[in-house]
């Protein structure tokens, strides 16, 4: 791609908070949404004489991350300080790992609208903190909410493999889903738990050497990423057919015009004076640690798609569905484990279950579902004690917690198709209804239509249809 006469060249850093239950150097809790300042404590707040303590969780996730994009996880780290002053940083520096980046030399196989598959290197991954968020409020004064500073984040450095910004909406979209799938984060950007730094240069066509680039910062949304970089794309693109030079500059996206606008000019690693962090050791990652954190790696969202469409009979299309999410895939998995028919199973999930979630705007593990639940309800309809028509009250009640036979059971939903019993009810039904049985042999149907009516009279509407009509036609043809 490119525009013109130009080539464009993209590289992307991305941040993803990742869902540890404490936070990278203190012991304050991870939660989003909470009252602000109310999961902190001193080291948060940077106070003097302090000491951090490295979260290992925070380190494992670090290291699910980068064996799931193939990186290499490296042998020894040590931790850095990146100073710079701002207020949601008290502490004036920010701990992360600038010189031994927990993964190198990684890569992503990204599946291109045109059916191409294109591998993007993944030059590092490093584990550091958040920060906290500022916000600048009507009434002349700025708020600072530290409730977020510290927050293990996993930063993901592409090289610069992207080609537009539809390469780089894809990338985002396939290294969200694999983030995803690793169990680290929810990567919801609305929620800032995922943030793009956008690096985008443009040269003259054959050219050997990369423009200079612009740098975009914390873009949380992927439209917002294409956007951005369409607009820079045209921007540069302008500039450089003028005649004039590009500057090495950092940028702001705004979306209500959808252009960038120019923050600082030119800043570089220097700036932030690296150096390696006194208060904390090194950390050594042998073999069997980096094998046992391998061991508890979900499955790939590729790995499920493939079992559910060869071992299961799924379609394609219903498997990419199911995989979305990694609470939907592990749910899927967990009503097939539990003795769902594996379609059925799949078509609530995709149909009735998510429809419930967009109607109630709710998250599957906020519903009262379990998968246990919803393989009894599918069970009872596989065997014909429930109908698919009874099965819509069912479905509503396991919705709320309930469970799905005591249910049935209790309002009287419980189909019968016990031959036996069928028989007997016939049987009775026919003795008492000469008329109907000449009418029928008459060539009648309103005769069968009342012996059925009779019938479901009889027993209160729970005579399985399907088997009772077939037995009652059989019983006629021998009278």
């Amino acid at each position: 791609m490119g525009t013109g006469n130009f080539e464009t060249t993209i590289g992307l850093e991305v941040h993803v908070e990742m869902q540890t239950n404490s936070k990278l150097m203190s012991p304050s809790p991870v939660h989003y949404g909470d009252e602000p300042n109310e999961n902190t404590n001193v080291i948060d707040f940077g106070y003097p004489g302090v000491l951090p303590v490295a979260n290992k969780g925070a380190l494992e996730f670090g290291m699910r991350a980068a064996l799931a994009l193939h990186a290499t996880v490296s042998p020894f780290i040590r931790w850095d300080r990146k100073n710079y002053f701002y207020p949601d940083n008290p502490k004036a520096y920010q701990t992360t790992q600038s010189q031994t980046p927990l993964g190198t030399n990684g890569y992503l196989d990204v599946q291109l609208e045109d059916g191409r598959v294109k591998r993007v290197r993944i030059k590092e991954l490093h584990v550091e903190e958040d920060a906290g968020k500022n916000t600048h409020g009507t009434d002349g004064y700025s708020y600072v909410d530290l409730n977020r500073q510290g927050t293990p984040l996993i930063e993901i450095v592409s090289e610069a493999d992207i080609a537009s910004p539809e390469e780089a909406y894809a990338y985002l979209e396939q290294l969200r889903q694999t983030i995803l799938f690793t169990g680290i984060s929810e990567a919801k950007m609305q929620e800032g738990q995922m943030r793009a730094d956008v690096n985008i240069s443009l040269r003259p066509y054959g050219s050997d050497q990369y423009g200079t680039k612009v740098e975009m910062k914390n873009i949380n949304s992927f439209n917002y990423v294409r956007n951005a970089l369409y607009f820079e794309e045209k921007r540069q693109a302008e500039v450089l057919r003028a005649g004039g030079v590009i500057q090495q500059e950092t940028r702001r996206y705004n979306e209500p015009t959808k252009s960038t606008i120019l923050m600082r000019v030119k800043e570089g690693a220097d700036d932030y004076r690296y150096f390696p962090e006194p208060d904390l050791a090194p950390v050594v990652i042998d073999q069997a640690w980096i094998d046992k954190v391998a061991a508890e790696l979900p499955k790939s969202a590729a790995e499920r798609q493939h079992d559910y469409v060869t071992n299961l009979g799924i379609e394609p299309y219903d498997a990419e569905v199911l995989t979305q999410t990694l609470a939907m895939a592990n749910f899927y998995d967990a009503t097939v484990a539990a003795g769902a028919d594996a379609k059925r199973a799949a078509n609530y999930l995709i149909g009735d279950v998510n429809a419930y979630m967009n109607k109630h705007q709710v998250e599957l593990s906020e519903t009262q579902l379990t998968p246990e639940h919803l393989a009894g309800m599918i069970r009872l309809i596989e065997s014909g004690t429930i109908s698919t028509k009874q099965a819509k009250q069912v479905f509503e009640a396991i919705m709320t917690g309930e469970e799905p036979e005591a249910f049935a059971k209790k309002h009287g939903l419980v189909q019968i198709s016990d031959p036996a019993v069928l028989l007997e009810w016939i049987t009775t039904v026919l003795d008492a209804n000469p008329q109907s049985i000449e009418d029928f042999k008459g060539g009648k149907d309103r005769a069968t239509g009342f012996l059925i009516g009779q019938l479901m009279k009889m027993s209160k509407g729970q005579a399985n249809p399907g088997i009772m009509n077939k037995m009652l036609l059989e019983e006629l043809a021998k009278r």
